[in-house]
């Protein structure tokens, strides 16, 4: 199979035939072999029975619905373990990513050589002061920590090779920083491509500045996890022993100082230096435990399913 489009969708009802056709027109006109996955993530409105009656006319269109709402990365998740194409394209429902990118997004990935090519929004039709200023700054932030020059990290369109998608791990929020994820998963040619986008045709969108906040919080998570995600005793273990060690020579300065200099009866416990070794010591054993804590977690990994799934079509 050439592509899978794998597509979340939460209360997009309106969009979803005109989606549908719309990518069916590009791809018979390129001669691709595809399929077409939604993820249904808890809608609430007929999304649902929509993309059963595509399923009835068209065997191509699969689906899956969860139960309740569990996010966007768990949808992407659930859709990278089913993909069969040899490049997966992931766009929204919402109509403002364009299906006409598909075919060279495929190029790209098929006689370029990228691992991943992301969707940059150059020119977008969101509130400027609402959506894409905070996005300015959210992708800044991100192309500083994390080192991939992408403009547009959370832009929903992305191709990428399928051996991509098997291999990296999208839980929580993460969907954001897929391309950081390929990168740390070893995929090193990671590249980026203008799409058109266009305005929100029907409904009104599902996220909120919340969004932003919360992704400058993954964006610290990723950053934590991509250098001490495997061995978490060489950060809090080394902070550790940096503590105690200062504890320890304030309690020895102390200990020194009342055998054989202090000369006028004062109590150990008086003395500032005492708190200041009391403190280090104990956050330093504190902070050794949290790191061993975390390697024996780390070994005891077990996966576990983050969502739960109501239902499939032809999967």
């Amino acid at each position: 199979m050439d592509i899978s489009v794998i597509i979340p969708l939460l209360n997009e009802q309106e969009s979803l035939n005109e989606l549908y056709d719309w990518i069916v027109k590009v791809m018979q006109s390129n001669s691709f072999s595809h399929e077409i996955i939604f993820i249904d993530d808890g809608s609430t409105d007929g999304s649902w029975n929509t993309i059963l009656a595509l399923s009835k006319k068209d065997p191509q269109v699969k689906g899956i619905r969860f139960l309740k709402n569990f996010g966007k990365s768990q949808a992407l998740h659930a859709g990278f373990g089913t993909a069969l194409g040899d490049v997966v394209i992931t766009m929204d429902a919402d109509l403002q990513d364009n299906p006409e990118e598909i075919p060279e997004l495929y190029d790209l990935i098929t006689k370029e050589g990228y691992d991943l090519i992301s969707g940059w929004k150059k020119k977008r039709y969101d509130s400027v002061i609402a959506k894409n200023l905070p996005s300015k700054l959210f992708n800044a932030a991100a192309r500083k920590t994390s080192g991939v020059k992408l403009h547009d990290f959370n832009c929903g369109l992305k191709a990428y090779k399928n051996i991509v998608i098997k291999n990296i791990d999208v839980h929580g929020e993460m969907h954001r920083y897929i391309p950081v994820l390929a990168k740390n998963a070893g995929f090193a040619k990671i590249g980026e491509k203008v799409v058109l986008h266009q305005a929100r045709k029907y409904g009104k969108t599902k996220f909120g500045m919340n969004r932003f906040i919360n992704g400058f919080l993954d964006l610290i998570t990723i950053w934590f996890m991509s250098r001490f995600g495997k061995r978490p005793m060489h950060f809090f273990g080394l902070i550790g022993t940096m503590l105690f060690i200062v504890g320890l020579c304030f309690s020895l300065y102390l200990g020194i100082d009342k055998l054989f200099i202090e000369t006028k009866g004062r109590l150990i416990a008086q003395r500032p230096e005492f708190y200041i070794a009391l403190t280090a010591m104990i956050l330093g054993t504190q902070f050794f435990l949290a790191g061993f804590l975390g390697e024996i977690i780390l070994t005891s990994k077990r996966d576990k399913e983050r969502y739960r799934i109501a239902e499939k079509i032809h999967l």
